[in-house]
């Protein structure tokens, strides 16, 4: 099969490697629309040590199954399925406490941090267990249920955040998770949300993701904005998605006495952190990590029309293609948002 594989960094190469075995328990689907997704980005260049070569990238995708393992139950060939982006054990003490993103065993899919590599879906075919598979709805296109793993990270953040009707919220970094922040904080019933980013085209996405305020955090005082916006208390929850240290302590700074801070961006290892500040707010700073079974939310607001990707799709292009559009979106070309890869 053909496949878009890291040989090295900055090296991605289109090429012909062997079909990947089944196990049992796995379907091998046939790869219809796979997104490429900032953190591959990142792993270009070996910024983030978590795909270390070679490697076949890429956990944002759609397909059709066209064989199962004979322990597969309730999967057929034929099947139009996304799949979580995440592979972990059934039999893991943080699965069976339905925590299973937290799991000691979890693995990545198109991921290689040193201890386990598992290649990922920019390639023609690919087996996963049936545990991790979810149903594509009649009008959701493979190209929309692309982006249903993005999606589900940022509406497991708003689920962690316990947001209630009417609070009022910051989304610092308007990126792809930020603007799908937006968006599910407006369909969870959430007041004000307020946008911060230093990119004045991500701010104007923000706006159309439905930001009641957007505002440049390179020019003027946002943290004064927004407690101007907020009754000068600041906001009820802030939401970080970006993870760097200048980032996240704007996010903090945001936010009100006793408020919530929500972690999403992994992009440091190490931050600076305002202790002093959080203790003495009596804050909460709560970690999101990746998902815990919001696939089927998001897939049902799809097929319903009320979370639209359409206008967050930049470009659907052949994977024969995909290391040129990883080039244009490492440069930051022509305000790229989400570009698909199609095998």
């Amino acid at each position: 099969m053909k496949a878009l594989v890291l040989e090295e960094y900055n090296k991605l190469v289109y090429k012909d490697v062997p079909e990947p075995d089944v196990r049992p328990d796995e379907v091998l689907i046939r790869i219809k629309a796979c997104g490429i997704c900032g953190s591959d980005v990142h792993g270009l260049d070996g910024s983030t040590g978590r795909r270390i070569p070679p490697i076949v990238m890429g956990h944002e995708a759609s397909g059709v199954i066209v064989s199962a393992g004979p322990e597969v139950k309730g999967w057929k060939p034929g099947d139009r399925v996304t799949f979580d982006s995440t592979v972990y054990p059934l039999n893991d003490w943080y699965t069976l406490e339905g925590r299973y993103n937290l799991s000691d065993n979890r693995e990545v899919i198109g991921v290689s941090p040193g201890d386990y590599r598992r290649n990922g879906a920019f390639a023609e075919f690919l087996a996963v267990p049936q545990h991790i598979l979810y149903r594509i709805p009649d009008a959701v296109s493979f190209e929309q249920a692309a982006m249903v793993e993005a999606a589900a990270v940022a509406l497991h953040a708003i689920k962690i955040a316990s947001v209630r009707t009417g609070d009022s919220c910051v989304v610092t970094g308007a990126g792809m998770i930020g603007s799908f922040l937006i968006r599910l904080l407006k369909i969870a019933g959430a007041g004000q949300v307020i946008a911060l980013d230093n990119d004045p085209v991500k701010l104007e996405n923000a706006k159309k993701s439905g930001a009641a305020h957007a505002f440049n955090t390179s020019v003027g005082d946002a943290v004064e904005s927004i407690i101007h916006l907020t009754k000068m208390r600041g906001a009820d929850v802030s939401f970080e998605a970006v993870g760097r240290s200048e980032t996240v302590n704007l996010a903090i700074d945001s936010a009100r006495k006793g408020g919530t801070v929500v972690l999403v961006g992994n992009t440091s290892k190490t931050i600076e952190f305002p202790l002093q500040k959080v203790v003495t707010s009596e804050m909460k700073v709560l970690g999101s990590c990746a998902i815990r079974g919001e696939y089927d939310a998001i897939l049902a607001l799809m097929n319903d029309g009320r979370l639209d990707v359409a206008d967050m799709i930049s470009a659907v292009v052949p994977l024969s293609e995909g290391a040129v559009w990883f080039r244009k979106l490492y440069n930051k070309e022509s305000d790229l948002k989400k570009v698909i890869l199609v095998p």
